[in-house]
Formats: structure tokens, sequence, C-alpha cells
């Protein structure tokens, strides 16, 4: 019994050593991880009658939140050149 105790007090002092250390993880590599990373999305193309349906979908981990955003290229439009402005309206939303 007399060894847990030891342990027991060993693994307290050390713990008062490292204030910053809190369930084996630091408090710095916490703060590590920023939540302004880059966004994520997340697109989907759809065949349609006259042209095509695009879905974008962002998540935001601040918020927790899912938005999805549908738009129409037509199939007279040049699908290279609209996906690029659409990605690039999103990226800027």
């Amino acid at each position: 019994m007399k060894w847990l105790k030891r342990k027991l007090r060993n693994w307290v002092d050390d713990a008062r050593e490292e204030p910053d250390m809190v369930l084996g993880i630091r408090s710095r590599d916490v703060d590590a991880v920023p939540y302004e990373e880059d966004p994520i999305l997340n697109f989907r193309v759809f065949s349609a009658v006259g042209g095509q349906v695009v879905e974008f979908r962002h998540y935001d981990r601040k918020t927790d939140r899912s938005n999805s955003t549908t738009y129409i290229i037509h199939k007279e439009d040049d699908f290279g050149e609209k996906i690029s402005k659409i990605a690039n309206l999103e990226l800027l939303k």
C-alpha cells in the first residue's frame, strides 16, 4: 500500500511542477490549432436538362454549421470558367 501512496505523491508533485499540464496535454498544444484555417469547400455536379447543377457545401468549424449553395450552369456556358468563378465566390464568403 505504501508503494501506491508514494506513486500518487510523485504523480501529484510532477503535476505541481508543470501547472500548464492538464490531463497529459499541454495547454500550448491545444492552442496551437487555430480556428481560422483555410475553409473546407465541397462541391457536387449533377447533370440536368439544359446544363449542370452545381452544389457547393461549406463547413464552418467555428460555428459547427454546414451551408450549401446551388448554382446552375447552362449548356452554352464554359463549364471550367463558371466553376472557377463560383469557387472564387465561395472562398470569398
